[in-house]
């Protein structure tokens, strides 16, 4: 029966790709081509193909492309010929290879299943029937993955839900033919409209089931619409605003991100197939401006962990408070420069670049951790290589950086200084400072007026007291002193720091600021730009690249971030030959610029070299090395990746080769904070004198001044806890005896930086020490003028309120 359905279709309704493998082997034939089949057909009186006919048929030969086979073809059609009729012509003319053409396939689709959008909780069904020489078998897929129990030509789901949503295909098998159907959107919406039988019985006309809803929100934020329709085919949409198109919304969901104030208005939704037409209802979206309450035009972020003193007791929780805090302020949509270990050139040039992010409107944060001491009202940290004794020329002060925020007219200053805040008897400085009254600074301090900071002593890699509750809190949609409140809440309520230390905050804010704000377009694109391309300096990794060697191998080299200023590199071998019996590549020969432990190079795991937070996420069976401060980079960084091999046919002799690898300057290497501190931003970072070793600059308010030695130490025992005796930010560092297992550490899971390694998540098994809540006494920031400055410091004190807890 399908034989004979097959010769009765005419020729003219062949497919072209049966018409175009015909032509080409009528078109090539000499003696039994397109000549001869139409000398026959035009001895059949039923098509009367004339001489004239075939003389225009000839003359396609002169055309490009031309077809004589094609046009006979046409004419043939026309008149009525069919495909048994041309079967029969092909027959005579002997022609076996032309009517192989016409011979039915072994597998056809005669069915193809249709997209359809369909109500959750509803039945769903797809179709899709072939035909074939012999029995034929149905497999269903959604997407790469088989349905289950789906082997028949009805792809059945009762009933379905939002999971159900997808695109479907089947693949339809014969002997060894096989074929794949058509893909089927299937858009599953959830209403409550109740459910009725399954739309294959009703006609597939469209359906209104989903009306967008009024939008009330601020600038800066997603403008999110939704409607829909059910049908089949599935329905086409297109949102109108104030009656216009939207250009390329043409989706069931309209999503406009940071929405501004002029793309208010009146909104709906056009829905159509290919008969039918529907409008959903016109709702209105106001969108009220936020500059007022809160909002940032940029939000960003410099974090610095001081723990290898050159004179000074080392210190352990600094690399993971800054870790985990990088991970959480990316979350955020901050843009954050992370950075270990800096001397104070280091640290003033990075303050330097940290400020050219800033501009009008932006949320700067600066976080610290290491040593320090706080004299006077003003707060210093301490560089790595800070002297034994150390005064505040060898320090930075944390109050001069808060000045040059404060000119920038930032939206919102954050110091948090997990730091002690004892003060320094041997340093009588006292910076003049004039700070302006400004109603955007807030201060975190780790630790009360005259009192350490502590840390817990461990063998393993944990928190200091601070940001083990801090970082519980950060993600929070708060006023960020509300925030520090509840930081100092928890902190009072850890036993092994009460009455030692307690979480001090300082604010002049009169709005509701957070973190979590969005970020607002500014005034100046290009400036945003501009500031933009410079902070993608400090995070640019090289990229990865597979290197070819003569005998045949292929090493993988690839690059991870832990750290703006650590770059972890690995190798892997991708290929060897085949005699090659024993096959190792590894890396040497690095600048002495650069912090490379010899001894932890090429190890078969991250931590044997010192990377212990990227481990999870560093792909395996690699050699792992770990190259430090690469602010000290002043060079390229070049170094040499040697290849070692043993060959069967050569007994046991090792053959070498090598390679000269240049990457560039990655990372934090490209704003070469190695550089002398210049004369103007000397003096701008810090209004103070400094140390002629790093600062060419001088003050005259130079004075003798000593930091107490390594000798002082301090000896608490609280209760079941001991504190030993090494305290955080003032000379010595203090350690807490406790172990604990971290509650719900959180890693970077947001969007990185990082383009090669994404940031994972950090769950040591230990515990870090916190700090805990309760102030006393008011503070206040000096400051001076040529005005009237008792007046004006009494308005300054009184706006920086010292939070009670």
């Amino acid at each position: 029966m399908s034989d004979c359905l097959e010769r009765s279709v005419k020729v003219s309704l062949l497919k072209e790709p049966v018409v175009r493998r015909l032509c080409e082997v009528l078109d090539q034939s000499s003696n039994k081509g397109w000549r001869k089949l139409g000398e026959i057909v035009g001895n059949d009186r039923r098509f009367k193909v004339s001489p004239d006919d075939m003389e225009m048929c000839s003359l396609k030969v002169l055309q490009p492309e031309g077809s004589p086979s094609r046009t006979l073809l046409k004419l043939m059609g026309e008149r009525g010929c069919t495909t048994g009729h041309l079967m029969d012509y092909l027959q005579t003319v002997g022609n076996a290879e032309a009517l192989q053409c016409l011979k039915p396939p072994a597998l056809q689709i005669l069915v193809q299943p249709q997209s359809v959008a369909i109500l959750s909780g509803h039945n769903l069904r797809l179709s899709c029937y072939a035909v074939g020489k012999s029995p034929v078998q149905y497999q269903w897929f959604k997407g790469k993955d088989e349905v289950h129990n789906s082997t028949s030509p009805d792809l059945m789901i009762s009933p379905v839900s939002l999971r159900d949503t997808g695109f479907y295909i089947c693949r339809v098998n014969c002997g060894d033919a096989f074929e794949f159907s058509q893909w089927a959107q299937v858009d599953v919406l959830n209403t409550n409209m109740p459910c009725g039988q399954s739309y294959q019985s009703a006609g597939g006309r469209l359906k209104l089931v989903i009306q967008p809803k009024l939008q009330r929100l601020q600038v800066g934020e997603n403008l999110q619409l939704e409607c829909g329709a059910v049908g089949r085919p599935i329905p086409r949409y297109q949102w109108h605003r104030n009656g216009v198109p939207i250009p390329k919304a043409t989706k069931r969901k309209l999503v406009i991100p940071h929405a501004m104030q002029e793309q208010h208005g009146r909104y709906r939704c056009e829905i159509s197939s290919s008969t039918e037409r529907l409008w959903t209802n016109e709702v209105d979206v106001v969108i009220d401006d936020i500059y007022a309450i809160g909002g940032a035009t940029d939000k960003v972020a410099l974090l610095i962990g001081n723990l290898s003193y050159q004179n000074h007791p080392q210190l352990k929780a600094p690399m993971v408070d800054v870790y985990e805090l990088t991970n959480l302020l990316r979350q955020l949509n901050f843009q954050v420069v992370s950075l270990l270990d800096l001397t104070e050139s280091e640290m003033r040039n990075a303050v330097d670049e940290f400020l050219l992010l800033l501009h009008k409107g932006v949320y700067g944060l600066l976080y610290y951790a290491g040593h320090g001491y706080e004299n006077y009202g003003n707060s210093f940290m301490v560089p790595v290589d800070a002297p034994n004794p150390y005064r505040s020329a060898n320090c930075l002060c944390v109050q001069s950086i808060l000045k040059l925020m404060q000119e920038k007219e930032t939206g919102l200053n954050v110091f948090l200084l997990d730091m002690c805040r004892k003060r320094n008897v041997h340093d009588e400085s006292t910076p003049n400072i004039v700070l302006r009254v400004t109603a955007n600074i807030v201060f975190g301090y780790a630790t009360c007026q005259d009192a350490e900071a502590f840390e817990l002593s461990s063998t393993g890699f944990t928190n200091g007291v601070f940001v083990k509750f801090l970082k519980k809190r950060l993600l929070d949609d708060e006023k960020i002193t509300v925030l520090l409140d509840r930081v100092a809440e928890d902190m009072g309520q850890f036993d092994a720091t009460k009455g030692k230390q307690a979480l001090e905050i300082r604010s002049s804010l009169s709005e509701r600021r957070a973190l979590t704000d969005p970020i607002l377009p500014g005034n100046s694109p290009n400036m945003a730009h501009t500031l933009s391309r410079h902070w993608a300096k400090a995070h640019e990794l090289p990229e990865s690249m597979c290197l070819d060697f003569d005998c045949g191998a292929q090493i993988k080299l690839g690059f991870a971030a832990e750290f703006s200023n650590v770059l972890v590199i690995y190798t892997h071998i991708i290929k060897k030959p085949e005699d090659m019996s024993l096959c190792q590549a590894h890396v040497t020969d690095f600048s002495q610029d650069v912090d490379v432990d010899p001894k932890e190079m090429n190890r078969e795991t991250p931590e044997e070299t010192g990377v212990y937070f990227l481990s999870s996420s560093l792909p395996q069976h690699c050699l792992y090395t770990r190259v430090g401060a690469l602010q000290k980079l002043k060079e390229e960084l070049a170094f040499t990746l040697c290849l070692q091999g043993t060959f069967v046919s050569m007994d046991d002799d090792t053959v070498h080769w090598t390679k000269t690898i240049n990457i560039g300057k990655p990372l934090i290497a490209r704003l070469d904070l190695h550089r002398h501190v210049r004369r103007n931003s000397c003096l701008q970072t810090c209004l103070m004198p400094h140390s002629p070793s790093h600062s060419p600059c001088h003050s005259p308010c130079h004075s003798p001044c000593h930091s107490p030695g390594p000798e002082h130490r301090l000896h608490i025992i609280p209760g079941p806890y001991q504190v030993q005796d090494y305290a955080r930010l003032s000379p010595q560092h203090h350690y807490l005896d406790v172990y604990e297992p971290l509650q719900g550490a959180v890693g970077g899971s947001g969007e990185s930086y990082y383009e090669n390694v994404s940031q994972p998540q950090y769950d040591p098994a230990y515990v870090s020490a916190e700090k805990l809540s309760s102030s006393s006494s008011r503070m206040s920031i000096p400051i001076e003028t040529t005005d009237d400055i008792s007046e004006l410091q009494t308005v300054f004190i009184n706006s920086l309120q010292l939070q009670q807890q």
